[in-house]
């Protein structure tokens, strides 16, 4: 059985400044559980079979219009929509509601909020809020920093070296997001997004010194709260028996929560700069992403490249001569 995530009213509230109008009860006690959102305009015009009560409703100029044109209906009209008991209404673009609205939210137990914000601009804004709250998410032993835009994932056993690589990642200009433990959430189809729990957020353990706090060692722009996983790294120890790939010609994913990520698997031996390497591999990935494979540029060249994939071989490279 899958796991169901909630928030809180009240954050939602904190995070889009809305103003309460009527709270059946405290906010912090009110529980949104599903990041869909909806406007009831059939709903309004009595088209109630697929309401959905756990939604957050959303009302704006078009809708309140449309209540004033009912006349002598529009009791009825909403008397049937707040009947339906939806956890929270917010009246957007300003408008206050009226005492029937109000007065029906205080019958029916409905949160009643009000937002400055224009209908569209607040929609698109909570549903992405709940997207990140209310989304699917795992958490993975690992480092994740930020690579020159790009979220990178270090994952590897135990003292392969993911915390001091991430450290001389810092040191090099780069930023930590999370240590030891990465809560992954996929927010989207395409788009995983890690973070730090916040009891050890901006901590690193280092063997032989310690916790140290990076914010506090290196400043505030050392660190960020999430970021973008764009690629996995795996750390680990140099096998002379496996055969590691030392072209590059095609990316290797991995699969988390459904979402497939670049990966790449880096042994580990003295002597290998491993922050150097990584930042190299960002770099190399952000290429590939643009279309270009320096592998497929130069087996072309050498004219060995008949067994490349179409879509490799018809790359265009004329921006990188």
């Amino acid at each position: 059985m899958s796991t169901q995530f909630s928030v809180k009213l009240s954050k939602i509230i904190r995070s889009h400044h809305l103003t309460p109008a009527y709270l059946p009860k405290s906010a912090d006690e009110i529980i949104i559980t599903t990041a869909e959102v909806s406007r009831p305009g059939l709903e309004l015009a009595g088209f109630l079979d697929y309401f959905d009560g756990q939604r957050i409703q959303i009302m704006g100029n078009t809708e309140i219009a449309y209540l004033q044109r009912l006349g002598d209906k529009r009791k009825l009209c909403l008397e049937a929509f707040f009947s339906r008991k939806p956890v929270a209404l917010v009246i957007t673009r300003s408008i206050q509601p009226t005492p029937l609205i109000l007065s029906l939210a205080e019958q029916y137990g409905t949160a009643l909020l009000c937002s400055d914000e224009s209908t569209s601009s607040f929609m698109a804004a909570i549903i992405a809020t709940l997207n990140v709250e209310l989304a699917p998410r795992i958490t993975r032993h690992g480092v994740l920093v930020e690579v020159y835009g790009a979220g990178i994932l270090l994952l590897g056993d135990s003292g392969v070296g993911k915390s001091e690589t991430a450290m001389e990642l810092v040191k090099r200009g780069h930023r930590l997001i999370a240590d030891d433990a990465v809560e992954i959430r996929r927010v989207s189809p395409r788009t995983l997004v890690g973070s730090s729990p916040k009891n050890i957020r901006h901590f690193m353990e280092l063997r032989g010194i310690g916790i140290i706090n990076v914010r506090r060692l290196f400043g505030i722009g050392s660190v960020k709260i999430t970021e973008q996983i764009d690629m996995i790294i795996q750390l680990e120890q140099w096998d002379p028996q496996k055969i590691y790939d030392r072209m590059g010609i095609e990316n290797e994913f991995t699969e988390i929560l459904g979402n497939k990520v670049p990966m790449l698997t880096i042994p580990v031996k003295p002597g290998r700069n491993l922050a150097i390497i990584i930042e190299v591999a960002a770099m190399n990935q952000r290429q590939k992403e643009m279309g270009y494979n320096a592998a497929a540029e130069l087996l072309t060249r050498l004219g060995i490249a008949d067994d490349l994939p179409e879509t490799i071989l018809h790359d265009d490279w004329s921006a990188f001569d």
